[in-house]
């Protein structure tokens, strides 16, 4: 049985494995003293530890990823709590319009926050099953299934909600800023 092609973007293959591209190398982390914090330009910025997250509603997605590097990988499945869900608990000011993702490393990448509101959208712990391994973002990386996966931030640590748009690292090294795949909008030249 062959794959609809409307499910793979112009220019992608659709791959099995599950790629490993990371910025620099994978960080060591302890469950019991990591954090996540959602704050900038918003009413009641916070910080949750693990077990506050996990306690969270969670949320089941199965949805193809497609990487800038010409993979797709169909039918993932991932586990973990909304972004938007934790966006609005931190109630966003007027002049939020943007998330910048921050990892363990420096890695930063940004996204309009219209597009955090997509239910697929999560911060995400598990994938097929078990637990993030460690070079596919472990304990926590952002899922965003519709922009091409440097979008979808390893090792997670701070939801920024910004005033206007600042490109993160990919960006600001020649990489779109949009990210669709189905534009094929992978770099700005």
């Amino acid at each position: 049985m062959g794959v609809d092609p409307a499910r793979v973007p112009p220019g992608q293959y659709i791959t099995e494995k599950f790629p490993v591209l990371t910025v620099g190398g994978n960080p060591p982390f302890d469950l019991d003293t990591w954090t996540l914090s959602v704050d900038g330009e918003v009413e009641r910025p916070y910080t949750l530890s693990w077990d506050e997250l996990m306690a969270l509603p969670q949320r089941e997605v199965t949805v193809d990823i497609h990487c800038v590097t010409r993979w797709s990988k169909l039918d993932t499945q991932w586990r973990g709590v909304a972004v938007s869900d934790l966006i609005e608990r931190a109630g966003v000011r007027p002049a939020g319009t943007h998330l910048m993702a921050h990892s363990d490393g420096g890695y930063t990448t940004n996204l309009p926050l219209e597009a955090v509101h997509d239910p697929e959208v999560l911060v995400a712990h598990t994938f097929a099953g078990e637990p993030l391994e460690p070079d596919h973002g472990a304990p926590l990386r952002l899922l965003v299934p519709r922009r091409y996966f440097w979008k979808s931030a390893k090792f997670l640590r701070r939801l920024e909600v910004m005033k206007g748009d600042r490109m993160g690292f990919w960006e600001l090294g020649g990489y779109h800023n949009d990210a669709d795949p189905w534009q094929e909008q992978r770099h700005w030249f």
